[in-house]
């Protein structure tokens, strides 16, 4: 077995059991669902992962399957402007009426998709199909933008490759020292937090980095508390310490990288009083966590959200990966660099199409050899393919302008909640000529669109999942999906039908204008340009909606690519707990630590890039004198669709809060639960106060799982990463008051 290889389970289906996975963060957790006499029971599986055990949100996923406020009927909404239940093909009629009006009247950029990080490999892939070769708009991006995006673009530009951890979650345990920024596991993926304790069993150090004193942050040996957006000087400090002292493994500098001499005269300039100034962290916790990561036999850096939703969470990430780099760790079991992925499949969902610049396989959407590649594939040709779109809160703030699309199609998303300047998103929305919203729940997008269609959940459809080790992994379906419920991919299938004109005798080679994916009297062919009748390659049709033909074709589309799945096959996944991308070949070996001889760059070598900090893009003011961070809460999840409807977690996570120091409640006359008024430049949020020593006294915090008068994100900054355009969800400057009864 390779390192990190897993004993093979052969794990499969009876008509009552299924060996699948969590819906819900990207640790993607094994679990085993049960069904008897009606009732579906969730089970502990041993998994690599989680080894049997699951959080909370684990333990009640099945609770939604059945949910009273389940759709199983699509929605229209009728003249009186109120939804009303409707049949599939009045639906449909709906929506193909409205696409090609709106295409007709204004080009087709006019119609625009909306995805998700939490769908399946197929369904991403089959997205971007849809835009690309149905639609023909290059109006496409996800709510992973607002996720993984930043640590995506660092690793790239370092390393040639983006996979969240380039190697397996096992090593975690192994680290002698283990620093997370802006990363809270012990409540966003409880699991892992169990490798956190195999690490300081075995006498290693934990240190974090983050605001807060969040419940991961009381596990740590050390606790660097930083003001909000102020840790890229933090990473500046800590690498000007280890080049003082000596820790900077030169010799690995010298034969695996290149550029280190602009980044080493950066740092020669953060001396670590400046950072305590700047950031609030005390020079001795600085010089401790240095001492600790450049003294270790085995160290781990990993980012998260934390250190990433800014306007500068490239360059942040990319102060770490210098950090890294300097010491010596990627690609050292035990060591290197990581980052932790946030949704479901954040991972296999940013690979495979559903962004704005990529085709399959991570491949770059204006590189002509992968436009050929992929159009090959889709049986057109590459000047058909449009070029790249715009990011999803550019796309977003578009809607319903002169300029701008004027129909949305979202699939897996509720940007209500979830975009930052929310209140100004929701304006948007509503300004469209036609929004179509595929769900299972009537989410707060839903409640605004104009055609709401219902889709089959987690349980009720087969698929892949690529966790945030890059390991691919089997979603399989319990049950069928209700009556009157259709899985997305049927949705993309029926709608690319009815949007493809008819089909073209077999005599004539058919131009890619004219026939597209999803068209029943036509089939795609591996690696050619024309479509061909069926009959001349039957073991290549593949149908649009069943989803183990898609894998077939994202196999085909991702070879060679920097995602390369071709090697990975729904049997061998179902042979052993999954397999690691890349996988070129179904019998070579897959990869589960990378960069151990070579980085993905042309050179090998992996890449410097010098960073400088820079303020946050609104600083604190006399009108807005405090800082305002965001994240999650243990039983809670994203914009809180699913979790705000399970009995259990609404019980335990029952409304949003507002956190803030005692010394600024005191200040401000606030006592605990008083109810509080946050406002920003863009907006205001209403909830109760949590007064806590947690907290620094000149921030405060509260969680982004509600909507309504709750919602944090009508407040929040959306100014973007100049990169990846990562909004700065995590710091805004902002006055808070107690409201007067």
């Amino acid at each position: 077995m390779t390192d990190g290889a897993r004993a093979a389970t052969s794990p499969g289906r009876t008509p009552h059991e299924a060996a699948t996975h969590c819906p819900y963060c990207a640790l993607q957790c094994g679990m085993l669902l049960s069904e008897r006499d009606g009732r579906i029971e969730v089970l502990p599986r041993d998994f690599p992962t989680n080894r049997g055990g699951l959080c909370q949100k684990g333990w009640t996923a099945a609770e939604l399957l059945d949910h009273p406020e389940r759709l199983t009927t699509p929605l229209l909404r009728g003249p009186d402007g109120r939804l009303a239940p409707a049949t599939w093909a009045e639906a449909y009629a709906r929506i193909v009426t409205g696409i090609r009006d709106t295409q007709a009247a204004h080009g087709r950029d006019a119609v625009a998709i909306f995805g998700g990080g939490g769908l399946t490999n197929e369904k991403a892939y089959a997205l971007g199909r849809f835009a690309r070769v149905a639609l023909r708009t290059r109006m496409i991006d996800y709510n992973g933008r607002f996720c993984m995006s930043s640590a995506a673009a660092a690793g790239m530009r370092a390393f040639g490759i983006d996979r969240g951890l380039p190697f397996p979650l096992a090593d975690l345990g192994r680290a002698d020292t283990l620093l997370l920024v802006g990363a809270n596991p012990a409540e966003t993926m409880p699991p892992l937090a169990r490798y956190l304790t195999e690490q300081r069993e075995r006498g290693g150090r934990l240190i974090v980095v983050d605001p807060r004193v969040t419940a991961t942050a009381r596990l740590a040996d050390l606790h660097l508390q930083p003001l909000p957006g102020t840790d890229l000087a933090v990473a500046n400090a800590l690498l000007h310490i280890a080049l003082t002292e000596g820790w900077v493994d030169r010799e690995y500098v010298a034969a695996r990288t290149e550029g280190f001499d602009a980044v080493r005269r950066i740092a020669a300039g953060w001396w670590p009083a400046r950072a305590e100034r700047l950031s609030g962290v005390p020079v001795a916790d600085l010089e401790e966590a240095a001492r600790a990561l450049g003294t270790a036999r085995t160290a781990i850096i990993l980012t998260a959200r934390g250190a990433e939703q800014h306007a500068k969470g490239v360059d942040t990430v990319s102060a770490f990966v210098n950090l890294a780099l300097a010491l010596g760790l990627p690609g050292r079991p035990g060591s290197g660099y990581g980052c932790l992925t946030g949704q479901g499949n954040g991972q296999g969902g940013r690979e495979h199409g559903q962004k704005a610049d990529q085709l399959p396989g991570y491949r770059r959407i204006d590189d002509p050899a992968a436009r050929a590649h992929v159009a090959a594939i889709w049986g057109v040709h590459p000047d058909e393919l449009p070029g790249p779109g715009v990011s999803a809160y550019e796309l977003l703030d578009m809607l319903g302008t002169p300029t701008g699309p004027r129909t949305l199609l979202v699939f897996g998303s509720n940007p209500v909640v979830s975009a930052p300047r929310a209140a100004r998103v929701e304006r948007r929305l509503r300004d469209l000529d036609l929004l179509v919203v595929a769900d299972f729940l009537l989410s707060e997008t839903a409640a605004l669109a104009d055609v709401v269609l219902p889709t089959a959940q987690w349980a009720e459809e087969d698929g892949t999942m690529t966790n945030l080790e890059g390991r691919v992994l089997r979603r399989r379906a319990l049950r069928e999906p209700p009556s009157g419920v259709r899985t997305d991919l049927r949705v993309l299938a029926d709608l690319t039908t009815a949007l493809t004109p008819p089909a073209l005798p077999a005599a004539r080679s058919a131009p890619a204008a004219e026939v597209v994916a999803g068209d029943p009297s036509y089939r795609f062919l591996p690696s050619r340009g024309p479509l061909q009748p069926p009959d001349a390659a039957p073991d290549a049709a593949a149908d649009g909606a069943d989803p183990r033909a898609v894998f077939a074709e994202l196999r085909r589309a991702s070879a060679g690519g920097v995602a390369d799945y071709a090697g990975v096959t729904w049997e061998r996944i179902d042979a052993a707990d999954g397999v690691f991308w890349p996988c070129p070949d179904e019998d070579g070996p897959d990869t589960p630590r990378l960069f151990a001889d070579r980085f993905a760059t042309p050179s090998g070598r992996a890449r410097f890039h010098p960073v400088e900090h820079r303020p946050a893009a609104e600083e604190v003011c006399d009108e807005y004198p405090l800082y305002l961070t965001t994240g999650r809460v243990l039983a809670q999840y994203q914009s809180g669709t699913q979790t705000r409807r399970v009995d259990a977690l609404r019980r335990a996570a029952p409304e949003p809060f507002v956190e803030l120091h005692p010394d600024l409640a005191a200040r401000l006359g606030v006592e605990e639960g008083d109810e509080l008024r946050v406002a920003s430049r863009r907006g205001e949020m209403r909830a109760p106060a949590r007064i806590t020593a947690t907290i620094r006294p000149d921030t405060l915090f509260a969680p982004f799982h509600w909507g309504g008068a709750g919602r944090v994100n009508s407040v929040t900054n959306d100014a973007l990463d100049p990169v990846s355009r990562m909004p700065e969800f995590k710091v805004c400057a902002v006055r808070v008051e107690r409201v007067t009864p």
